[in-house]
């Protein structure tokens, strides 16, 4: 349920964006989502259609960039992309590796007209 309060911060980004440009029109939005957020893109995409209705990014693409769980090991210092939330190196199987990437949540890019 959290991908309600989500979708309303991620719309209100573009609105201020597209009213900074003067936009008439949000055409697509691109969004970078780890995998680690644990957010279901299905509900962004449905939470956005249905806050959007009647305004300027009504219709408006959405683009998901899935950005995978990403380890560094701190035996070997090699990065890896993990398989699981909890990584163990596939160079060396250790389980002593931090966690580098996969917690994104970001708008990458607004293109409006």
């Amino acid at each position: 349920m959290h991908e309600m309060a989500i979708t309303e911060s991620i719309f209100s980004i573009v609105m201020d964006y597209a009213k900074e440009k003067k936009a008439i029109k949000v055409k697509k939005i691109n969004l970078r989502i780890g995998k680690m957020t644990g957010i279901v893109e299905d509900c962004i995409m449905f939470y956005f259609e249905t806050i959007s209705k009647g305004t300027i990014a009504e219709n408006a693409e959405i683009k998901v960039n899935s950005i995978p769980v990403k380890g560094r090991c701190g035996s070997c210092n090699k990065e890896f992309n993990a398989k699981d939330m909890i990584p163990i190196c596939p160079y060396c199987s250790s389980m002593a590796c931090a966690i580098i990437g996969g917690k994104e949540l970001e708008v990458e890019s607004i293109e409006v007209e």
